[in-house]
């Protein structure tokens, strides 16, 4: 399902669409105790790092480690939804984008194993309305994850965070904060994560293979940070991870040069 808000401002009716979408759910679960429930992703040690998994209940924002990389943002994000919607508890998934998102990145084309019944798309043509939509979203207890993707610079600050992770609480889903550049402004969220993507190894024929990420955890307010190396199975709905499950170092500064040593030698 599609819902097209026009603008906050705008008297026309579609701008209700969305909370009578939200009233109109009924879930099928009974109420959360959100501060001791997480979303484990399935590696344990990412989860041991964050304390047993994402905190739901609480908003966590992703970012693209470069331009090239805003695919492998959407991608991640899709694949913590469809993890999260495996449980088969009958709750939505939302994914809002506005229209500068949408003209930059592109739209929504790869679900990773996220049942197109279980989502609903809301495109909005501003920032503001992505907003609110999100703080109006993360409220409801029929949605298990909302997604926004943001892609403009300095749009959200402190205030804005406080609030949405505030709704965040009182709905007990997971909130994913999407934006296209890495934030320099403080942050109420409970994680940061910055995304790129990753070679991965080839299937069995020698065609593609599973959809690789390079994560790193830079921020955590609940434990430490770390960066790590994992790839995505849509069809187990499950993070795969590498052969060498070990955390990933940081690039060495001076890798170019070296390289050039070793084939001149």
């Amino acid at each position: 399902m599609t819902v097209i808000i026009k603008s906050m401002t705008d008297p026309c009716p579609k701008l209700h669409d969305l909370r009578r979408a939200l009233t109109s759910w009924q879930p099928s679960w009974h109420s959360w105790q959100h501060d001791e429930r997480r979303l484990g992703l399935g590696v344990p040690v990412i989860d041991a790092v964050l304390g047993g998994g994402l905190l739901l209940g609480a908003v966590h924002e992703l970012s693209s480690a470069r331009p090239r990389d805003h695919g492998a943002l959407a991608g991640f994000a899709a694949a913590l939804a469809a993890l999260i919607n495996a449980n088969k508890d009958g709750r939505q998934i939302v994914w809002i984008q506005h229209d500068f998102a949408a003209v930059e990145a592109g739209h929504l084309y790869d679900l990773c194993g996220l049942p197109l019944s279980s989502l609903v798309v809301v495109q909005v043509p501003r920032v503001i309305d992505a907003l609110w939509a999100l703080e109006e979203t993360l409220k409801c207890r029929a949605v298990a994850a909302v997604v926004a993707e943001i892609a403009e610079e300095g749009s959200i600050d402190l205030t804005a965070t406080r609030r949405l992770s505030l709704a965040a609480r009182d709905g007990g889903g997971l909130g994913l904060l999407l934006r296209h550049r890495p934030a320099a402004t403080s942050s109420a969220s409970a994680t940061r994560w910055e995304v790129a993507s990753a070679s991965g190894a080839c299937d069995a024929f020698g065609g593609l293979g599973h959809t690789t990420f390079t994560l790193s955890l830079v921020k955590n307010r609940y434990g430490p940070c770390g960066r790590w190396l994992l790839s995505w199975d849509p069809h187990e709905r499950a993070f795969v991870p590498p052969a060498l499950s070990l955390g990933v170092a940081e690039t060495a500064r001076d890798r170019s040069a070296r390289a050039l040593s070793a084939r001149a030698a």
